[in-house]
């Protein structure tokens, strides 16, 4: 059975903004691996989106870019969008019934899918299917922007805390 995880960079405030910071070296490495060790991700619009950046080389891009966007085009993506009418390689449109769609990914698959998107990841916790949430927490404040929690924050109980780099801590959380 598969494992839907939501994790994303957050300010110290509870922000997600990838424009406003972004990952180190030594974080950008651990979402290649992370990437590589995914079975496929689920995004909701606007993120698979800002993703879709990945989908084509980029002369300036670097040895870890390259490697990323490698990972990244080789995983399946599932795209829960109402206004999409298509969506780039390996990815597939979600546009009705979700709920079913991703239970029946959940039962169908074995590993981890990540969850992109706090709108999405509200969504998928409403209806439980959130298995755990990774918050990848940077020494900064941004003062407004996208919360990392969309909606009413469900109950957790902290898994996990790991230094990633010198200056961020990953935060993991389960249901409680």
């Amino acid at each position: 059975m598969a494992k839907l995880v939501f994790g994303m960079n957050q300010s110290l405030d509870g922000y997600v903004d990838h424009m406003a910071f972004g990952p180190s070296p030594t974080l950008f490495h651990h979402f290649i691996e992370q990437a590589r060790d995914q079975v496929g991700s689920v995004y909701g619009r606007h993120l698979y989106e800002v993703m879709r950046y990945w989908d084509e080389d980029h002369p300036e891009w670097d040895a870890a870019r390259r490697d990323f966007a490698a990972a990244w085009r080789s995983q399946p993506k599932w795209v829960v969008s109402r206004s999409l009418k298509s969506v780039g390689p390996n990815a597939t449109l979600v546009d009705n019934d979700i709920e079913a769609t991703i239970r029946g990914l959940k039962a169908q698959i074995v590993g981890e899918i990540q969850v992109g998107g706090p709108d999405l990841a509200r969504s998928l916790t409403d209806l439980g299917l959130v298995d755990e949430y990774r918050i990848y927490l940077h020494p900064v404040v941004l003062g407004r922007g996208k919360p990392f929690f969309a909606g009413p924050r469900p109950r957790l109980r902290l898994v996990a805390s790991d230094p990633i780099g010198e200056d961020v801590i990953r935060l993991t959380y389960a249901p409680a």
